[in-house]
């Protein structure tokens, strides 16, 4: 045991423990051997006391963690509740930081420029959009795809003589009494 109070002594904390040990060895190497055993004897008491402490007070945190969950269950206060609290709590002081209300503003700031930017992309290109609907070139193309309607249309209703609708046609062709395959068509 000897050994292990030196090596207490030997390894301090800091420098003011240092300091402090240097002393108490110093005191210590100048006692007589008989006031050596007897300055071991007190702290091994005392050592022995505040043990014993030690232990009083674990038995009685235990006891008190004990009353304080048998209160918590009475109350309907879980573990998860507790957790989900704490949580919250945490969440609350983060948003009341300075720094997460300066990043809140930065961010605002940011998303309102974004959907500026967006905005003028979306009007720029649908202003481009509207342009080319009502150009000439667009309207040369809706006359010319109406023409090429109106003569397919034309030339099914010359063909069966009768006056449909092209989808009209279509669906006749696809019956059961109609062709339902160009191959049909080639073996007929």
């Amino acid at each position: 045991m000897e050994d292990h109070n030196n090596a207490h002594l030997s390894e301090p904390a800091s420098p003011a423990a240092s300091v402090a040990s240097a002393e108490i060895a110093a005191e210590f190497a100048a006692l007589t051997v008989e006031e050596k055993e007897q300055r071991r004897a007190e702290w091994s008491q005392e050592l022995a006391r505040v043990e014993e402490e030690i232990n009083t007070l674990r038995t009685v945190l235990a006891s008190k963690t004990r009353h304080a969950s048998d209160l918590k269950r009475k109350l309907g206060i879980t573990v998860w509740k507790e957790l989900t609290d704490d949580v919250n709590q945490g969440v609350k002081n983060l948003k009341e930081s300075h720094v997460f209300q300066r990043t809140e503003s930065v961010l605002k700031t940011t998303g309102e420029k974004t959907a500026s930017v967006f905005g003028s992309i979306t009007s720029g290109i649908t202003s481009k959009f509207s342009q080319m609907k009502n150009s000439e070139s667009m309207r040369s193309i809706e006359a010319s795809v109406g023409s090429a309607y109106e003569n397919v249309k034309t030339k099914v209703t010359s063909r069966s003589g009768s006056v449909s609708s092209f989808p009209d046609d279509l669906d006749e062709n696809n019956s059961p009494s109609g062709l339902n395959s160009p191959t049909d068509s080639l073996t007929k």
